[in-house]
């Protein structure tokens, strides 16, 4: 009999801080007997996602970065001390051993109140670019993991973005089969078949550009499924179908459960965020990448890798439109062996492991003398022999 591992991780605010955050936590409850808590805050994604899987959340107020001088730059460090303050009381009562960081809002009071701690900081930062607040971090951390072997942090460690299991599962077993997986979303099981997703916002230039080359598409004998996002969705979306080649274009405002669009395609056309990036990569989906124009070009950088290595091609936002759009999907989905080619490449630059990866590093930085790691090694061979 072990005592449990207690870790904390702090991440928040969208998708691409929460899903790895789980995916990780997930990890670390099969790797040793670990009491894993979570650190957010009022405003982001994890008061919905965290709590349904299963896990505890603790909430500190959010120290926005302005990017911009003014009052609100001016209220920061008082926001921020009160944040650390409440950040250090939760580790503080969680025990914590170790913290985990994704990034964001919610991570700076953490790794500052661990740091004063003197516990252990484990930084993942999900984008090539880093944020601020894994760079400040970075300095001190005792491991410091990246999704994209390009990203510059001090002490940087190459190895993925934890994905969710079901992803995994695509990658490793390739389960839902192609067929299988169209059939449920209404497409031909054994046509060829494009993906066009703009993420949950949409992207209103990778949607009308879709929508303008559509028949021409149609007519090549390419069918599409189309997620619109939630909120671009309309009763004027309607499904079309080509009447020589029989090609259905089939618009949705979500799918519930990008995993079986991915098996259902040939070949994805949507944004470069780090998680799109990574899970095509990793079940070896081919991708046309349209970056966000805005913000500091994290989307640009997070495809360059995976461009480099051929497993991608990216399009600039301000050229895309259903010429340039035909221009690159139609060669790729003619030609089949190219395809598999960039499959391949792919998945031989993302792992599906990297979930267990970070968990193992996460055990290494809080074995400490003090904590009889002796003890916490026998814990992982006992949980893996069952």
């Amino acid at each position: 009999m072990t005592d449990a591992l207690r870790v904390v991780l702090a991440g928040g605010g969208t998708a691409g801080h929460t899903s790895p955050l789980i995916a990780t936590a997930q990890a670390l409850q099969s790797l040793v007997d670990a009491q894993v808590s979570c650190i957010g805050t009022a405003r982001g994604l994890e008061t919905t996602v965290i709590p349904q899987a299963g896990l505890e959340l603790d909430l500190v107020d959010p120290v926005p970065m302005p990017r911009k001088p003014g009052l609100a730059m001016a209220k920061v460090p008082v926001r921020l001390s009160r944040a650390v303050r409440q950040a250090r009381q939760i580790l503080q009562q969680r025990r914590a051993e170790v913290l985990v960081g994704f990034g964001g809002y919610v991570s700076m009071p953490a790794y500052l109140a661990a740091r004063s701690l003197k516990v252990p900081v484990v930084i993942h930062e999900q984008n090539a670019l880093p944020g601020l607040a894994n760079k400040v971090a970075a300095r001190f951390a005792a491991v410091v993991a990246t999704s994209f072997p390009d990203t510059v942090l001090p002490g940087a460690k190459f190895i993925g973005l934890p994905v969710r299991s079901q992803i995994r599962t695509l990658a490793q077993e390739g389960i839902p089969a192609t067929a299988e997986a169209r059939q449920g979303l209404g497409l031909d099981p054994d046509r060829t078949t494009l993906l066009v997703s703009g993420g949950s916002q949409g992207a209103r230039s990778i949607n009308h550009a879709t929508t303008d080359a559509r028949d021409r598409l149609l007519a090549a004998g390419i069918q599409v499924l189309h997620v619109w996002g939630p909120k671009n969705i309309s009763d004027d979306h309607v499904e079309v179908v080509d009447q020589t080649t029989g090609a259905r274009y089939v618009p949705v405002g979500y799918v519930d459960g990008m995993e079986n669009a991915y098996a259902a395609a040939d070949l994805m056309l949507g944004r470069s965020g780090a998680g799109t990036v990574v899970e095509t990569a990793v079940v070896g989906l081919p991708g046309v990448f349209v970056p966000l124009p805005h913000g500091n070009g994290e989307q640009a950088r997070n495809a360059s890798a995976l461009v480099v290595a051929g497993g991608a091609v990216v399009v600039p936002d301000g050229d895309l439109g259903a010429q340039r759009l035909l221009d690159e999907v139609l060669p790729l989905l003619t030609e089949p062996e190219r395809l598999q080619k960039m499959a391949r490449a792919g998945r031989d630059l993302m792992t599906a492991t990297a979930a267990d990866d970070l968990a193992r590093l996460v055990v290494e930085a809080a074995s400490t003398p003090g904590r009889a790691q002796h003890r916490r090694r026998g814990a992982i061979r006992h949980r893996g022999e069952h």
